[in-house]
């Protein structure tokens, strides 16, 4: 049997980055402790509901989890113990800014609850960058967080950086990939910017100023990327994802191998058996129902087989391993050719995936038009009815 994932939402922050479109407001002003204390109502309120679902993995994420005071931190995590308790060797992550940890005082307490991975948004080593996209910590900060975290005891940590950035050349990428790869982490991920709507960057994009790296400039940078770390004894996992053996994110993985999780948090989206459901997310929406002692809920759909299906095979495909045809057959009582025939062997033809005979999975060429290839295994509708 699986375990299941939890996902933790804090949506506050203390800076909000030109690129982010996730959840989140200005920490200042706002109802931290009450926040606190309606998601640990949240997470009692729905583990009530699933009693026996049990959990092998809890990310905190944001927002910026790290913009907690140390005791509003110690109240979250002692919280999430007692609710969410993890079996032994669980991977409990929470996602920090580097210039949240210039000091031992949250480290300590992360150590405390027993937190024992660290995902480090980093971004970029150039601090002209770093200011262009909005980020308040430099390069030296990233240095003294990840020499703090050691002194912590922390080993497993991760550290996110992002290329097709404004004023970033492909040699200024190329010394940030130097620079975090001499910290000797045994995870990186590394993303290519997005343009999100709701975000300053897309509306300097309209407005047309924001110049960008070009798509052969990105698609070099993600092919240094993926041969740097390989040298650097980092194996590719997933499209954005290295790591060293036996450092590959558990909680992430649920995630591309469409596994069950919970969502706690405003915003927060779950997805139990076919149950896939999303919070409130303005805060006051959030805890408005939770103040009448009632889950924060506002969506939810019942996921049909084709949409599981689409999501096995596209989910699946990020991840180097790709898609397992046995799990597919065992979770849908179908094999992959009775659901899409001829589709697999087209993009074999094509270069663009390997079939193995127990796994499909994509080439290197494939993983630069990833989106294109997941598009092939979007289903029609009436697919699988009558």
């Amino acid at each position: 049997m699986t375990m299941a994932a939890a996902y933790i939402h804090i949506p506050f922050c203390e800076h909000i980055c030109y690129y982010c479109n996730f959840n989140k407001v200005f920490i200042q002003g706002q109802p931290v402790d009450e926040y606190i204390t309606r998601l640990l109502q949240e997470i009692k309120l729905v583990r009530a509901q699933y009693p026996d679902e049990p959990i092998e993995t809890v990310y905190i994420g944001g927002g910026t989890p790290s913009a907690l005071t140390p005791a509003q931190m110690d109240r979250l995590l002692a919280g999430v113990n007692d609710l969410l308790p993890l079996p032994a060797g669980g991977e409990f992550t929470v996602e920090c800014n580097p210039n949240n940890l210039l000091t031992m005082d949250l480290l300590h307490v992360f150590r405390d609850h027993g937190v024992n991975r660290l995902s480090v948004g980093v971004q970029s080593f150039d601090d002209a960058v770093l200011k262009k996209i909005g980020r308040t910590h430099r390069a030296a900060d990233v240095y003294t967080a990840f020499k703090n975290a050691r002194a912590a005891g922390f080993e497993n940590m991760s550290m996110d950086l992002i290329y097709r950035l404004p004023g970033q050349t492909y040699d200024n990428f190329a010394d940030s990939l130097r620079q975090a790869v001499s910290l000797d982490l045994p995870h990186y991920a590394t993303y290519s910017l997005i343009l999100e709507q709701r975000t300053v960057f897309w509306n300097l994009m309209r407005a047309g100023k924001l110049n960008l790296p070009n798509d052969d400039v990105e698609a070099d940078e993600y092919e240094l990327a993926m041969d740097y770390f390989s040298q650097h004894g980092l194996h590719q996992y997933e499209i954005s994802n290295f790591a060293k053996p036996g450092y590959e994110s558990v909680h992430n993985k649920k995630y591309w191998q469409n596994e069950d999780y919970f969502g706690f948090g405003a915003g927060a989206w779950g997805y139990l058996d076919r149950d896939r459901y999303h919070d409130f997310g303005p805060i006051q929406q959030y805890l408005k129902p939770l103040r009448s002692n009632h889950v924060p809920v506002f969506a939810r759909q019942l996921v049909s087989p084709e949409e599981q299906m689409e999501e096995q095979m596209f989910l699946g495909l990020r991840m180097n391993a790709g898609v397992d045809r046995q799990r597919f057959a065992q979770r849908f009582g179908l094999t992959i050719e009775n659901v899409y025939g001829q589709t697999v062997p087209q993009l074999v033809s094509q270069g663009l995936l390997t079939d193995d005979g127990g796994h499909v999975a994509l080439t290197k060429r494939g993983r630069f038009i990833g989106n294109d290839v997941f598009e092939k295994f979007l289903l029609p509708d009436t697919t699988l009815r009558d």
